[in-house]
């Protein structure tokens, strides 16, 4: 059935690495035809969800549960049956695998804000594994935000965890309650001096420009090795429309959480099997801790980092100083640290539709990179439009197919980042640049 291949494309991520962009026209996916489409809503609805959540729920369906909940929160479903089974789900918590346990906390995160903020109540108060404990904290203070209820939260983690100043994960947990209702935007002045710095990197930088909230479109912007920005022949500056956006919103430090902010290593292209993914050419990324250091920092093999090298110093010189204590630069450094990886920036070939009353529509979530705007031509497969294929070809159109891209919320508007804003930036930058030059 389609409903179940999705379903290990959410589970399985191969792909094969690609020097060559190939042409646009030559880029072609079965998975976005209109019948192919139809009959992958009537699966998910009747056969993936429908069939798993009406059946009894013990050890031999638990699987069908967890599959079910993995479809709900990628596409959105919302409907009596999915509450049927999440209430089943809440009902037998203590008997079900881990997996099966975090897989129904991401989807009810994810798509059902407040109905549950009882039952998650309850499992804070017994919960002793750090992160699914953290995913039901990440509900409770979303939905309370009050000072009173973090300091009960925290007091559960003492409680609960006698070793948690140990735990990365509820370590990270206790910034995000300190931090949740105190957002800083970096300043203007900090973006600047983040573009100004790219001189000092050296290296092709692609900026992801995205709002703290991530319901809202950011937009990607490319930086030459020279410190120009690539524009278009008649001068224009290319932006690229990005979410970094999961499909369960989760914190950025949580498995499949939200695009964490920071800096990732670009290390070229490839093209992916993945059918919700599609076969636009992606940028390989990778997170601090992912692979090798000198990996990450673009270093020759002479390099060398011992363990008790200051990995975090040498990961803040990516960054202007005046960013560097500014805590949010350092999520992608600790979400790796954590263990999140395979964070790329990729096209889809998801129905947008699945999205239609969503602030992100038309672009849709995956499961925590950034995705670009793609739309297909349902009647033959080939693309309509697509930011993927226009980001990676402008990358790739200068000498190199490596560099560094960073992820930074700007502010906390509730609107799409605009072309407007991004190029007022830019201008702003390449004048103070024009005149530091004279």
């Amino acid at each position: 059935m389609i409903g179940r291949a999705v379903l290990l494309c959410l589970l399985i991520f191969l792909q094969y690495v690609s020097e060559a962009q190939p042409r646009r026209e030559d880029i072609y996916s079965d998975f976005v035809l209109y019948k192919k489409r139809q009959l992958l809503l009537k699966d998910l609805h009747e056969n993936v969800v429908g069939k798993a959540f009406l059946s009894p729920l013990d050890s031999n369906t638990e699987y069908r549960y967890e599959a079910a909940c993995r479809a709900i929160v990628q596409f959105m479903l919302d409907n009596d049956t999915t509450q049927l089974g999440i209430t089943q789900l809440f009902v037998q918590y203590d008997s079900l695998q881990y997996d099966t346990k975090r897989a129904m906390l991401e989807t009810v995160y994810g798509v059902f804000p407040e109905q549950y903020i009882q039952s998650i109540q309850l499992l804070l108060a017994k919960e002793t594994n750090p992160l699914l404990f953290a995913i039901a904290a990440a509900y409770s203070l979303r939905y309370d935000s009050a000072t009173v209820n973090a300091a009960t939260i925290k007091k559960r983690i003492k409680e609960q965890f006698p070793n948690y100043a140990t735990n990365t994960v509820l370590n990270e947990l206790d910034k995000y309650l300190n931090t949740y209702t105190h957002y800083q935007p970096p300043t203007n002045n900090d973006l600047l001096e983040l573009f100004r710095y790219q001189q000092t990197v050296k290296k092709k930088v692609i900026y992801s420009l995205q709002r703290h909230s991530r319901d809202y479109g950011g937009l990607a912007i490319i930086q030459n090795a020279d410190g120009s920005f690539m524009r278009t022949a008649e001068g224009r500056l290319l932006v690229f429309e990005q979410l970094a956006r999961s499909a369960s919103g989760l914190p950025y430090f949580l498995p499949d959480g939200n695009t964490p902010q920071g800096v990732y290593s670009i290390q070229g292209t490839a093209v992916t099997y993945n059918k919700l993914i599609g076969p636009t050419p992606n940028l390989q990324l990778i997170m601090p801790y992912e692979r090798k250091w000198t990996t990450y920092f673009h270093a020759g093999d002479t390099t060398v980092w011992t363990p008790s090298s200051d990995m975090l110093w040498a990961y803040l010189q990516l960054l202007p100083p005046a960013l560097r204590t500014n805590a949010a630069v350092t999520e992608a450094f600790y979400a790796g640290k954590l263990g999140r990886n395979s964070i790329i920036a990729h096209g889809t070939t998801i129905d947008p539709e699945y999205f239609k009353n969503k602030p992100w529509y038309p672009l849709t979530p995956t499961m925590g990179c950034l995705c670009a705007r793609e739309l297909w031509n349902v009647s033959n497969g080939r693309l309509l439009l697509s930011d993927q294929f226009n980001l990676v070809s402008a990358f790739t159109s200068t000498a190199g197919n490596k560099g560094y891209l960073y992820v930074i919320d700007i502010d906390d508007q509730k609107k799409a980042v605009s072309r407007m804003e991004v190029e007022k930036l830019v201008k702003e930058f390449e004048l103070k640049r024009v005149a530091v030059g004279r």
